[in-house]
């Protein structure tokens, strides 16, 4: 499926002058949710998601999704695969931890899914609140990879940013490169194209 379509279609896929939560400037701006917004699309792309891990062969028991960003497609991609779905929440103290009620088996086998996948910071906490647990982190998963870290069947290799573990497969369904500059070498800024918004969770 053309993915990139589908963020369009959505207007998920923002063009203009955006603040990225690691305080550099892009002009186009990917919002997840929106693309999420209503279930049919979204289970488009969690099932094209999810025959891509069942033809690597991966199988899973659940889906945990950092909240609060992954929780939908973490559920969505559960769904799919037919597997339970949980989700870990932030700790308070820069980590993740797993609350509501929610267990995890020893050996249990487990996919770390975000609806986007930056540098993976957010996934890889994720997976050590579940390894702690004694869970067994089988692949990573996003809908979209914003090029940092290198998925699987893509020509991209990692960058040192990635945070994923490269022994783990990571699975998305496309490359989403966009250019990011600093603050003082951001090219809308000094053609003063007005201040750089934030259109995520925080703005």
């Amino acid at each position: 499926m053309n993915v990139e379509q589908a963020y369009k279609d959505a207007n998920a896929l923002l063009e203009g002058h955006f603040l990225l939560a690691s305080g550099n400037h892009s002009s186009r701006y990917l919002q997840s949710a929106k693309v999420l917004e209503y279930p049919k699309k979204a289970a488009e792309l969690t099932d094209a998601l999810a025959k891509m891990i069942k033809e690597a062969g991966v199988e899973a028991d659940t889906v945990c999704a950092p909240a609060l960003g992954g929780v939908l497609a973490g559920y969505e991609l559960a769904r799919s695969l037919d597997v339970r779905s949980i989700f870990v929440e932030k700790d308070g103290e820069g980590g993740m931890v797993l609350r509501r009620g929610f267990e995890v088996a020893e050996g249990e086998k487990i996919i770390i899914c975000e609806d986007i996948i930056t540098t993976g910071g957010s996934a890889f906490k994720a997976a050590q609140a579940i390894e702690a647990l004694g869970g067994k982190i089988v692949a990573f998963a996003s809908l979209a990879n914003r090029g940092f870290c290198k998925r699987q069947g893509s020509n991209l290799e990692a960058k040192p940013e990635c945070k994923l573990p490269q022994n783990i497969p990571f699975f998305a369904l496309d490359d989403f490169t966009f250019e990011m500059y600093t603050p003082e070498e951001c090219p809308m800024c000094r053609r003063g194209e007005g201040e750089a918004v934030k259109p995520g969770s925080k703005g």
